[in-house]
């Protein structure tokens, strides 16, 4: 099983009116067989390792393609994992959600979950979670 860890971050929240979208809904229900939250958590590799981890997932596997059925919206790739808090007690199936434009930020890792991560694994801003990747 491939880990990292990752630290939690506040973004600009951009994510949610996009998750909220009635074909995203339905695509990554369809792609994840669950109903995801219309907002991501958002991670950045904890350290240097966590990275090289992040950059050889998605070196060795293109994901779930996301893609739009309508112009004016980005595709994007989905990497199945489960998320864990620090205790690591409590495991939510979940996915990585990367968009696919240009100059998207390497270092950022959008989660897409059932329900709100934060709430739910009672973690905040600056809070480290575990990612493992499912095959």
């Amino acid at each position: 099983m491939t880990r990292m860890t990752g630290v939690i971050f506040s973004d600009l929240g951009l994510a949610s009116s996009f998750m909220s979208l009635d074909w995203v809904q339905l695509a990554l229900k369809q792609c994840l067989g669950f109903v995801p939250f219309p907002a991501t958590l958002n991670i950045r590799p904890k350290a240097g390792e966590d990275a090289e981890t992040w950059r050889r997932v998605k070196s060795a596997s293109a994901g779930l393609l996301l893609e739009s059925p309508q112009g004016g919206f980005c595709s994007a790739r989905l990497y199945p994992v489960e998320v864990s808090g620090d205790a690591g007690e409590t495991k939510v199936t979940a996915a990585i959600l990367v968009p696919e434009v240009k100059d998207y930020p390497g270092d950022k890792i959008e989660i897409v979950a059932p329900l709100r991560l934060k709430e739910h694994l009672g973690v905040r801003d600056g809070d480290a979670i575990t990612l493992e990747f499912r095959n």
